[in-house]
C-alpha cells in the first residue's frame, strides 16, 4: 500500500513538472532565434545567458541541485569532483543535456579529451542547437589537430550566436588549413 502512495505521489510531481519544461523549451528555442539576429555582442551575451538559464531547468531540484555543485566544482577548478557531481547527474537524469554538458567541460577541465567528447555528443543528441556543446567540439578538434572539424564546430557556433569573437578568432586561426586558399 505505501508503494502505492509513493509511486502515486512520484507520478503527481512528474506530471506538475512538464508543463513547466515545456514552456522552458519553448522560451529557449524563442530565445535562440533572437540571438541568431542579434546585433550587438551585448544583445548577444545577454540572450545566451537566458538560453543558459533555460537549459538548466531540470524540472528536479535533486538534479538542479547536482548541477549547482558540479559548477561550483569547475568553478573552483575541481574537476575531480565535478566530474563526480556531472556523472551522478548523468547517470539519474540521462535526457537532461545540460548534465552532459557540464560533464564535458569537467573532462575538458581535466584534459580527458575522448570522454569530453562523448559527453559533447550527448548534449547535441539532446539539444543539436547547444552552441556552447558546439564550441567545446570545436575547442576539442582544434587541440587534438583536426582543423576542418574544428572549422566546421565553430561555423555552426556562428550560425546559431553571431556575435562571438573568440569563435571568430578561432576560426582566422584555422582558416587557412580548414579551407585553404583561394585566389
Amino acid at each position: 500500500m505505501e508503494y502505492k502512495r509513493i509511486l502515486a505521489a512520484f507520478c503527481a510531481l512528474v506530471m506538475i513538472s512538464l508543463p513547466s519544461l515545456g514552456r522552458a523549451q519553448d522560451r529557449a528555442e524563442e530565445l535562440l532565434q533572437e540571438l541568431s539576429q542579434a546585433e550587438t555582442e551585448v544583445a548577444a551575451q545577454r540572450l545566451e545567458n537566458q538560453i543558459i538559464s533555460e537549459w538548466s531547468k531540470s524540472g528536479s531540484a535533486s538534479m538542479d541541485l547536482l548541477l549547482k555543485r558540479g559548477r561550483d566544482a569547475l568553478e573552483v577548478k575541481d574537476s575531480a569532483a565535478a566530474i563526480e557531481h556531472f556523472y551522478a547527474l548523468t547517470d539519474h537524469a540521462p535526457e537532461f543535456a545540460e548534465g552532459w554538458h557540464g560533464l564535458a567541460l569537467a573532462y575538458f577541465e581535466a584534459e580527458r579529451f575522448g570522454p569530453a567528447m562523448d559527453a559533447l555528443e550527448h548534449v547535441l543528441a539532446l539539444n543539436p542547437d547547444h552552441f556552447a556543446a558546439l564550441r567545446g567540439v570545436g575547442a576539442i578538434n582544434e587541440q587534438v589537430g583536426k582543423p576542418i572539424l574544428a572549422y566546421r564546430a565553430f561555423e555552426k557556433v556562428l550560425e546559431l550566436r553571431p556575435h562571438d569573437p573568440n569563435v571568430s578568432q578561432a576560426m582566422e586561426r584555422l582558416e587557412r588549413e580548414a579551407i585553404g586558399i583561394t585566389l
